[in-house]
């Protein structure tokens, strides 16, 4: 059956070829699906945004000021996904700045899961007992506003991979009680295949090790990068992959085949979504995106709780409002499509799960979590 039943929803042809134009390039459908060429052409710059969206004043300010906080990157696929009208455009809100990336909310942190302060040598972050993660790009291809890393992503703060690894893997050998590593970033799917597969190997050379695990966004940013070769180099070292969407707009036929292409190759997939305020804080749209991702084979796995990373307090939602939408769900759909609610505990406490048994209180929108160690932190919602 071809992708387009699959997916959620499509770019007409005409929606590439506006942003190619103003690109200054013809379209050629070749070189639209040759992922290098998406990365040489992401929109970076204030004045190819004019030419692309009616902007606001508060998206202009922000694009002018964008490079002083977290740059600014969008690849031509995801692009023209994005409503040139309206501001309030699901795919617009999660990867165009405004001026409110600037203000500073209640509770804002530069690293609120506390990865600094874990971090065993420069890129590997040990906080739990068995599990390691280890950030070995600080480039995606494109910046999410919301990103839990603005303090390292893009910003050049990570020494080459290769400066890093041999000191990472040697960590790695010296304790045996990790079997678990996370690969992360940045996106490690930027990498070539090569550097990639030889990355993969090292670690699965290490014996102890049993379980590896890439985080991406790339299938709905850059979905032409999921090809046959880089599918084999994934099934040879049995990686997971958790991906990253956070609308059903993002469910193109072109991501439907890149899904299509993992799970065929054995690749198992799960899906990361944060809840967003005007992107997918509605019962409907949460519904309509997990039951989006379980025709492409991808299980909704977790639902984040917003970190309150500096400047985003815009995009945050409260905690009660997260409970709310969960209630709405369970028991209203299958559950393969409910994922698990959590909240990245401030100040380097992991992933909690917020139901009843982790929620020892809240006042005036500050909530007291029990983690998985049995200490307690707090979160502090945007809105009181």
């Amino acid at each position: 059956m071809k992708q387009e039943a699959f997916a959620s929803y499509s770019v007409e042809t005409t929606r590439r070829e506006e942003v190619c134009g103003l690109l200054g390039v013809p379209y050629d459908p070749d070189h639209w699906n040759d992922w290098r060429w998406q990365m040489r052409h992401r929109l970076t710059r204030l004045e190819q945004f004019e030419r692309l969206l009616d902007l606001t004043e508060s998206e202009r300010r922000g694009l002018l000021l964008a490079s002083e906080k977290f740059s600014v990157a969008v690849t031509p696929e995801f692009a023209a996904l994005i409503d040139p009208h309206d501001p309030g455009c699901p795919i617009r809100l999660q990867v165009v700045p405004t001026e409110n990336e600037l203000l500073v909310s209640p509770g804002d942190m530069t690293d609120p899961c506390g990865e600094d302060d874990s971090s065993v040598v420069e890129g590997l972050v040990h906080r739990y007992p068995d599990r390691v993660l280890f950030l070995v790009l600080d480039t995606c291809a494109a910046y999410c506003r919301y990103c839990t890393r603005s303090r390292l992503v893009s910003q050049g703060e990570l020494e080459p991979l290769g400066r890093r690894i041999d000191a990472a893997l040697a960590y790695l050998q010296q304790h045996t009680e990790v079997r678990d590593v996370l690969l992360s970033g940045g996106d490690p799917l930027l990498m070539s295949d090569h550097t990639l597969d030889q990355l993969l190997g090292r670690l699965r050379a290490i014996d102890h090790i049993e379980f590896l695990r890439i985080g991406t966004r790339i299938p709905g940013f850059l979905p032409q990068r999921i090809t046959p070769e880089l599918v084999r180099v994934l099934r040879k070292h049995r990686v997971w992959l958790s991906l990253h969407f956070c609308h059903v707009k993002e469910l193109t036929p072109e991501v439907a085949e890149a899904c299509d292409r993992l799970a065929d190759g054995g690749i198992p997939l799960g899906c990361q979504t944060v809840l967003l305020k005007g992107v997918n804080d509605s019962v409907e749209a949460l519904r309509d995106l997990f039951h989006g991702l379980l025709k492409l084979r991808v299980r909704p796995y977790y639902l984040y709780q917003a970190d309150p990373v500096l400047g985003t307090g815009h995009l945050r939602t409260t905690v009660e409002k997260g409970l709310e939408l969960m209630a709405q769900l369970r028991g209203h759909t299958t559950g393969y499509a409910v994922p698990t609610y959590v909240i990245d505990a401030p100040g380097g406490g992991g992933k909690v799960p917020v139901q009843q048994d982790t929620i020892l209180g809240h006042e005036d929108g500050v909530w007291s979590l029990r983690n998985w160690q049995g200490r307690t932190y707090t979160y502090e919602d945007v809105e009181r």
